[in-house]
């Protein structure tokens, strides 16, 4: 049953419009609906997320949401032109270099939010086969 199923991450915020905000004026994103306390994006393949007023804070801590880029060096520039810094990390698991991580072949860059959602950037992940039913 779940294995075909949607889904769709969710993201706190403690003010909406300044989330919208930044949604719209560094992703580019409109909202495909909105009800109070709700904002909602619907993205490439039937995915998408949401942001809920909440009055908890994100940890920032670990990757919350993670957008898959067909041009993820153009991506990370045009963010970088809009003033978005990437996070940089120094660990046994996970180095970047100027906020980019070497993901042995591939690479990965995270930032956050206006809220403190960590956001991951990356390629494609390659489809895996199938799932079974």
């Amino acid at each position: 049953m779940f294995n075909q199923a949607r889904v769709a991450g969710m993201l706190p915020s403690q003010d909406l419009e300044r989330a919208k905000t930044f949604y719209r004026d560094k992703l580019g994103l409109t909202p495909s609906m909105e009800q109070p306390g709700l904002v909602l994006y619907q993205l490439a393949g039937g995915t998408g997320f949401g942001l809920f007023l909440s009055g908890g804070q994100p940890s920032g801590t670990h990757t919350q949401l993670a957008f898959e880029l067909q041009d993820f060096d153009r991506a990370v520039k045009d963010l970088r032109t809009k003033g978005v810094r990437f996070e940089e990390y120094d660990t046994p698991m996970l180095k970047t270099v100027d906020g980019i991580a070497d993901m042995g072949g591939s690479k990965a860059a995270w930032f956050k939010d206006s809220e403190g959602n960590l956001i991951g950037l990356a390629p494609p992940v390659p489809a895996a086969a199938k799932p079974r039913a």
